[in-house]
């Protein structure tokens, strides 16, 4: 049965650039089985309620702008899982969880990118899924819950967000990659970390009031609940597996955990 994953993609120049990060999701093929499927649970596609992608074929969405033309030249034509649409949309269906299939989306960054890296051959079938931002983390556990039969299925489902997100901190031409990384990240890192080890999801569906300087690290909540997604997915007496963890800027952590 494959694990559920949740990665931190970062920035778009993540595809390029030479960090620890990108060294990372290079191998990351390699270190689970192939999947038949992905379910990318991604950060960059907000919805009000669940959607999953269906499209005929899936566009490389470059949802962002001021980058290297080089970025904008990647393209990630995987073959689309239609057949996976439905599933999904019957699992959600069936928890309570209505998600309608949305017949154009393609592939945003939050998954093309780490993709890109991790299956550069863009052979698997892969879709997305939303996530609901202003429904908080309980209502992604729910999500989660929903799509454990998928891991028997041969599917990976692959939330991908980011550890902490604060990009406010960010200075054009004066924030530096390796610049060290501050303590309220290390700080709040940590509680997550033993939370996540711990397995104790109670703890982290209430993360925003418990850990330290939660709404600090995420402003806004959307790219961590792919991780509330997919460590749900696992299921219970889930065994989490840290895979990866480095910091850009200071303030971005890049941290990334198996569940199985």
């Amino acid at each position: 049965m494959l694990p559920t994953l949740f990665i931190s993609h970062g920035s778009p120049m993540t595809a390029l650039q030479n960090t620890p990060a990108r060294h990372f999701l290079a191998t990351l093929g390699g270190l689970i089985p192939r999947p038949q499927a992905i379910l990318a649970v991604s950060a960059h596609w907000e919805t009000a309620s669940p959607e999953v992608s269906n499209p005929p074929a899936n566009e490389t969405i470059h949802d962002f702008y001021g980058f290297p033309q080089a970025l904008y030249n990647i393209r990630y034509p995987a073959p689309v899982a239609h057949g996976l649409a439905a599933r999904t949309a019957a699992l959600l269906g069936t928890a309570g969880l209505a998600c309608a299939i949305n017949p154009t989306r393609g592939l945003d960054h939050g998954a093309w990118v780490p993709l890109h890296l991790a299956y550069p051959n863009a052979d698997i079938p892969t879709i997305q899924l939303s996530v609901q931002t202003g429904l908080g983390p309980a209502h992604h556990i729910a999500l989660g819950a929903a799509l454990r039969p998928l891991r028997a299925e041969g599917v990976l489902i692959l939330g991908s967000g980011s550890f902490t997100h604060d990009l406010r901190r960010f200075r054009p031409g004066r924030s530096s990659l390796n610049a060290p990384e501050t303590q309220d990240v290390t700080d709040f890192s940590t509680w997550m970390d033993a939370k996540i080890m711990a397995g104790d999801i109670s703890a982290l569906a209430d993360y925003r009031r418990l850990a330290p300087h939660a709404a600090d690290e995420h402003p806004t909540e959307e790219h961590l609940l792919p991780l509330h997604v997919a460590l749900s997915a696992a299921g219970p007496g889930m065994a989490p597996q840290k895979l990866h963890s480095s910091v850009e800027y200071g303030f971005l952590r890049m941290d990334a955990y198996a569940f199985a």
